[in-house]
């Protein structure tokens, strides 16, 4: 029962995060929605929020792989949870992409004709985007290599981790109620969103990329649901975020925890 509570968490969670996220996408690119990154770093961050008030009770809320392993490496989970854990994370991300699909799929079909876009072509990435990430996509004025794609997606998860590890850690004597630390997860997303989001589209968790990407390439967008020819894919949107959350979770383990657990001393100045 506790494993199937574990794994329902994830899925739940996981599932309920990509559904708001990529829904804002598609919104914002099918019907004018959004003006602009930040309302929809902020939609990305509510649902970031609302997840994790829906199952930390039930899985502690990792919702990204990057995040469970981490969480593993600074010994917060045993190891023999992890493949419980990435399953459903995997598995919920896909379902998002799907149900997005199954909502917005005639009004893509009729975006591509009004469009003349042709699904699978490289102008069809401006509708695959609402699925997978992508850097440098066609019409971007962001000058972004494969490496500092890279760059961005590790720093930003990075920050990322080392926000949860600071707002959930129990020797930060500074960090907000239990009950408020979702809020700033999830503004921590949005901040990191708003960051790297021209970048790379932030993507900050192989899942989240991952599930709804496997759905635009069943879906007819075959080899323009990849972000390029070099294996960006992996590794820009899978790779960059696990090895960002590995040095968090080093630097924090090694560094601000070690600060944090010493006496502190009356400021004077």
């Amino acid at each position: 029962m506790h494993v199937k509570k574990e794994f329902l968490g994830e899925l739940l969670g996981t599932f309920l995060m990509v559904l708001f996220g990529t829904g804002s996408l598609a919104v914002s690119i099918l019907f004018d929605a959004y003006n602009g990154l930040l309302q929809i770093a902020l939609v990305w961050g509510t649902g970031v929020t609302l997840a994790i008030y829906l199952t930390r009770h039930l899985s502690c809320a990792h919702l990204n792989p990057a995040v469970s392993i981490a969480m593993v490496l600074g010994k917060r989970m045993k190891i023999s949870k992890l493949p419980l854990y990435l399953v459903a994370q995997f598995l919920g991300a896909l379902l998002a992409g799907g149900v997005v699909y199954l909502l917005f799929g005639p009004s893509i079909s009729a975006y591509e004709l009004n469009h003349s876009i042709v699904r699978g072509t490289e102008a069809s990435i401006q509708t695959g985007k609402m699925f997978g990430e992508y850097y440098a996509a066609p019409g971007s004025t962001a000058v972004v290599t494969l490496p500092l794609a890279m760059a961005a997606e590790a720093l930003g998860t990075f920050i990322l981790l080392l926000l949860i590890f600071a707002l959930t850690e129990g020797c930060n004597v500074g960090r907000p109620d239990n009950a408020m630390a979702p809020v700033f997860i999830g503004l921590s997303v949005t901040s990191v969103i708003c960051l790297i989001g021209p970048l790379t589209q932030a993507g900050l968790n192989p899942a989240r990329d991952f599930g709804p990407r496997l759905i635009a390439l069943m879906a007819g967008w075959g080899k323009a649901a990849l972000p390029d020819s070099f294996g960006g894919f992996f590794w820009v949107y899978m790779l960059a975020p696990v090895a960002g959350g590995i040095v968090a979770t080093f630097f924090f383990v090694k560094f601000i925890e070690p600060a944090m657990n010493k006496p502190s001393t009356p400021c004077n100045c």
